[in-house]
């Protein structure tokens, strides 16, 4: 199958490792050039040097008010012009209720939730007809994680701007998709595992209540947001689609 991506240029945010590290390399498989960012110089080289040619490494951090442009300058200025965005932030603090703090709400909103939205925002204003941009929220759009009270309350509101961004710019031609990645096999998920004291119990725990049995691989996601970034999802819009296998049970 033709994604129809050849030679269209795409900004991967928090793309130095994980599910965007697996999203870039899925759109230049398939014959697309990408801007990847992250927050260090070091790890923005690495990665774009792992991806080969047709990527170029942008150190930005995504709670700067500044790097959607910059992004998006960068896509242009090495590959002259600019197709999309997957919209990628690092997972807030784990915690309760009653255990986050307000500094850990105010840090998480600056970077995942008014981050995501600045750079959805810049993205949408530059895009022309054929334009996509994807946001990678979370299973807590859909149902609370325990532990994880923080991305409960942020993720659900990021996915109802995408519902209104996606209103407001599909008449110009410019779609708007968020991804709801349940248990992939990422370091985020790592780490959350050895937060339980016993990753091993976590995780197998946690895959006898997926349906496929495992966690994700980044590459499976990845695959499906180039997909739904590409033209030949040109009619998906407003939508957000569960990268779980299974594992939601709404059937919304």
């Amino acid at each position: 199958m033709d994604l129809g991506l050849n030679e269209r240029v795409y900004v991967v945010t928090g793309a130095t490792r994980g599910l965007g590290l697996a999203t870039a390399r899925a759109l230049l498989a398939d014959g697309a050039r990408v801007v990847v960012s992250g927050r260090t110089e070091d790890a923005v080289s690495r990665a774009a040097a792992e991806l080969g040619e047709g990527a170029v490494g942008v150190a930005a951090d995504n709670a700067d008010a500044d790097a959607p442009q910059r992004l998006i300058a960068a896509a242009r200025e090495h590959f002259g012009r600019f197709d999309g965005m997957l919209v990628s932030v690092g997972g807030p603090p784990p915690g309760t209720a009653a255990t986050n703090t307000d500094e850990q709400w105010r840090d998480a909103f600056e970077s995942v939730f008014l981050g995501a939205v600045r750079l959805a925002r810049t993205a949408a204003a530059e895009l022309g007809e054929g334009g996509a941009i994807a946001l990678v929220l979370s299973g807590s759009v859909r149902q609370p994680i325990g532990n994880l009270t923080i991305s409960n309350g942020l993720r659900p509101g990021l996915a109802g701007f995408a519902k209104s961004l996606s209103d407001e710019v599909g008449p110009r031609g410019v779609r708007v998709v968020g991804l709801l990645p349940g248990r992939i096999a990422t370091d985020r998920m790592q780490q959350l595992d050895a937060a339980s004291g016993d990753p091993e119990r976590a995780r197998a725990r946690n895959e006898a209540a997926i349906p496929l049995g495992r966690y994700g691989d980044p590459e499976e996601f990845g695959r499906v947001a180039a997909f739904l970034l590409s033209p030949a999802a040109g009619y998906v819009n407003g939508v957000m689609v569960p990268v779980d296998g299974g594992a939601g049970r709404s059937v919304s």
